[in-house]
């Protein structure tokens, strides 16, 4: 345990302190998918509220197509999470993410990720992830410095889980058996504390 007095004063570029990761599945304009990783998320009951960045291509499909599902990944997709991480759906790529971001429009396949149709709403859901969350935005509100970010709000209408981590003969997922991929100042962990490896903007890598 530290002591009082043993804290150092940082200023660290990020506070990423150790969030679960979220791939969200929305609608582009034509009609596909786009598939965005987010390390930004809260659920309290069936309302999950997201933070996401103002100029994305996820935050500009919610706004016009209010539905979503949010994928939960377990540890063993992190690398796939991370080919994700570098690209965007957006075209042309908005000017704060030039020299670092791509565009890509079957960000699926670039992931080495499956779509699987939803049962309630218009975007697919991601076929390897262990926990996926149908859901449908009840609003967005701008947030943060300039109002650079997003918060969305959402409610869940339909859940999907893989048997291996349901309670046999329950609606309950068994915490035992499920792991989040977790999201730690920009390297990927499971819960059981091991690395599994860094993000691509990593600082401490």
């Amino acid at each position: 345990m530290t002591a009082a007095g043993d804290h150092l004063s940082i200023s660290p570029s990020i506070l990423y302190f150790g969030t679960p990761v979220a791939l969200l599945t929305t609608e582009n304009p034509d009609g596909t998918a786009n598939l965005a990783p987010i390390s930004s998320a809260w659920a309290l009951g069936h309302t999950v509220v997201l933070g996401l960045g103002a100029e994305g291509h996820t935050a500009a499909n919610l706004a016009d197509r209010p539905e979503l599902v949010i994928n939960l990944p377990s540890p063993d997709l992190w690398a796939a999470v991370e080919r994700l991480a570098p690209l965007t759906g957006a075209d042309p790529v908005p000017a704060a993410k030039r020299g670092v971001y791509r565009h890509e429009p079957d960000k699926f396949a670039a992931a080495g990720l499956h779509p699987r149709a939803s049962e309630a709403v218009g975007p697919p859901r991601v076929a390897e992830c262990p926990l996926q969350l149908e859901a449908r935005v009840r609003g967005i509100a701008p947030a943060g410095p300039d109002a650079g970010f997003r918060i969305v709000e959402c409610e869940v209408v339909r859940v999907h889980a893989a048997p291996s981590i349901v309670v046999p003969g329950t609606q309950h997922i068994d915490p035992a058996a499920w792991s989040p991929l977790i999201y730690n100042f920009r390297h990927y962990f499971g819960l059981g504390g091991a690395e599994l490896g860094h993000g691509f903007r990593s600082q401490t890598a």
